[in-house]
């Protein structure tokens, strides 16, 4: 359980106001909310099961305290990353705008797979995985992050794209912070 609230709390933080975010509100502007909260829930678990997996072998192959420093610095960068912010770039707003000829599902779920490889939430959820229980690591991982994709559907669908962009991205940040440096300090201690 401690594993799943800790991954659910850093990743619902670092997904608001990413770029799969932006992406979730655009898509929530063009199509029914349903279809494009299941297709993110499948593309998110499916990229975080790959996440956790890699996060499990590094586990095994790397002294612990090194894990902790090394994740403690990566935290501090995704602190960096957030703090800068995403924008959705022309590639990715064409895509939300384009008439897809599939379903729903597997146009906003293949969108959803390709943003997210090699993303800060995926990072986050391999550097999670590195400490924490697998399974409590993916299923707060992908509820964090379908929760916060869920919030910028529902806010698609009522206020377009007016979002406090700054204020979400600092407080993001600053959780990045925090947790950076307990794992720095808990990797120097151990």
């Amino acid at each position: 359980m401690d594993a799943f609230l800790l991954s659910f709390g850093v990743i619902f933080l670092a997904e608001l106001g990413d770029k799969s975010q932006l992406m979730a509100l655009a898509f929530a502007t063009r199509f029914p909310a349903v279809p494009v909260l299941v297709a993110i829930t499948l593309a998110t678990a499916l990229v975080h099961a790959g996440s956790v997996a890699l996060g499990v072998t590094a586990a095994v192959a790397i002294p612990a305290n090194v894990l902790s420093i090394a994740a403690g610095v990566a935290f501090l960068v995704f602190a960096a990353w957030t703090f800068r912010g995403d924008v959705l770039d022309e590639t990715n707003e064409a895509r939300t705008r384009r008439e897809a000829t599939r379903s729903v599902i597997v146009t906003v779920g293949t969108a959803f797979f390709l943003a997210e490889l090699g993303d800060k939430t995926m990072l986050a959820t391999v550097t999670l995985a590195t400490h924490e229980d697998a399974f409590g690591t993916w299923a707060g991982s992908t509820a964090g992050m379908v929760a916060a994709d869920a919030i910028a559907i529902g806010v698609g669908n009522l206020l377009g794209t007016r979002l406090p962009e700054r204020a979400i991205r600092v407080a993001a940040a600053v959780a990045f912070v925090v947790f950076g440096a307990a794992l720095i300090w808990e990797g120097i201690r151990g």
